[in-house]
């Protein structure tokens, strides 16, 4: 949970969701399947007893892994609302991270069980000369189109910073990449004629607090009115082929292509065209960074001025190993790792085998744009036994490269530090 979370009551919960569908939703859900026109989405979680669990980098980081539905078994941090990384190794698997894989983030503990999207609409008013009332179908009547993007939550990897900080402890799996299909947000807003005075777009879906936290603001974004108009940012109703998840935000949500994913609105239903700055909690308190050139201060300080976080900085993983690996002295391994950024694509990737102190380039893999996860592979062969230090580091189209040191604010957000990852080469393996 995040620091703002915490003002507002949230506190991790191990109670399951009782699971209250009857044995159609249960049919419905598994394995991802697609709905009937008309026919509810439900969702539950059967009770799972000592379940299996992992261990993550860092102080109290044993989580149990869970299987939601339509989810395989995810790295669980709360279950009300749930919060659930997913494990690295997935990321080794492919450039596009599977839906039943992909990572799940809410803020209000109160969210959508039961959607039927016969009866859902997304309202579009505010500003606007023709407010709209639009159903799924009559949106997917609109101009189609695709991105392959990276969605990651801006507390990814929190659990990794020191000091400590305040916040759901998360390590690298809170982010994944997919390609989304939907419509242009520009296109909707053209439809409802967008009223002279427009400064921003308001976004909100259907999740709320509960009773017990009622205190918790509403979960609602904003983004400038030229960004939302730009043609990037788009509603989309499927990923990787397949309709949205329900825990990923069926049967629409916002996407923000190259900005970090608490702008990425589920179960999206209202948008607003506002004629002045947007001062909701979630923009105006909380969800902001340093306002400097690295979105950092020294450690245990508070920022002066902050504004709201935005686009993602670039980064960089090894994937194909974990700490503690044994590799062969005297024989080819192929590394290999992913890299991405907030949208100016991957220059290059470098990569080392002795803690930084010689780099070499990797070879980048299959471009799928400039919002995607990129492939990089490289062959490592350990001269001798003994342990290495591995690391990689991403530079992007913008000429801008991983930090050596972390850049620290006190929300734990936009890590992007060169991470190392310790193997040690044997002779014979």
């Amino acid at each position: 949970m995040s620091d703002e979370n915490s003002r507002f009551g949230f506190r991790p919960a191990r109670r399951q969701f009782m699971y209250r569908a009857g044995a159609l939703g249960l049919a419905g859900i598994a394995g991802g399947q697609a709905f009937a026109a008309g026919v509810p989405r439900v969702i539950g979680v059967p009770a799972q007893p000592n379940p299996p669990t992992v261990t993550l980098p860092f102080e109290n980081g044993e989580r149990p892994l869970i299987q939601y539905p339509q989810k395989r078994p995810l790295i669980e941090l709360t279950s009300r609302p749930p919060q659930l990384e997913t494990p690295f190794s997935v990321f080794n698997e492919g450039v596009l991270t599977p839906n039943d894989a992909f990572f799940v983030r809410y803020h209000l503990a109160k969210i959508p069980l039961t959607i039927n999207p016969a009866t859902w609409r997304l309202t579009v008013g505010g500003n606007v000369n023709t407010p709209l009332s639009l159903s799924l179908g009559e949106l997917k009547m609109l101009p189609q189109v695709e991105v392959v993007a990276v969605n990651q939550c801006s507390g990814n990897s929190r659990g990794l910073f020191t000091p400590r900080i305040q916040g759901g402890q998360l390590a690298n799996g809170a982010m994944g990449n997919a390609r989304w299909t939907g419509v242009r947000l520009k296109d909707v807003l053209a439809r409802a004629s967008v009223a002279e005075g427009a400064v921003q777009v308001t976004f909100n879906g259907m999740d709320n607090a509960t009773k017990a936290y009622d205190e918790t603001p509403d979960f609602v974004k904003a983004l400038n009115i030229d960004h939302a108009l730009d043609g990037e940012v788009m509603l989309a109703y499927a990923m990787n082929g397949e309709p949205l998840p329900l825990l990923n935000g069926y049967p629409l949500r916002l996407v923000v292509p190259g900005y970090y994913g608490t702008y990425w609105i589920k179960h999206l239903n209202e948008i607003t065209v506002t004629d002045k700055v947007f001062d909701g909690f979630w923009m105006a308190t909380g969800y902001r960074i340093p306002d400097n050139a690295c979105a950092c201060v020294p450690p245990g300080t508070r920022p002066e001025r902050t504004v709201p976080i935005n686009r993602m900085n670039v980064r960089s993983f090894i994937t194909s190993l974990t700490d503690g690996e044994h590799i062969p002295a005297g024989r080819a391994t192929v590394v290999k790792g992913i890299a991405f950024d907030g949208g100016s694509g991957i220059r290059s990737v470098a990569f080392s085998a002795d803690g930084g102190a010689s780099w070499r380039e990797a070879q980048l893999g299959q471009d799928l744009g400039n919002y995607s996860f990129r492939e990089w592979t490289i062959a490592l062969t350990p001269p001798q036994a003994g342990p290495l230090v591995l690391q990689a580091k991403a530079t992007n189209g913008a000429g801008q490269t991983q930090p050596v040191e972390v850049a620290w604010n006190p929300s734990g957000y936009m890590r992007n530090v060169i991470e190392s990852v310790g193997v040690t080469a044997v002779k014979g393996a």
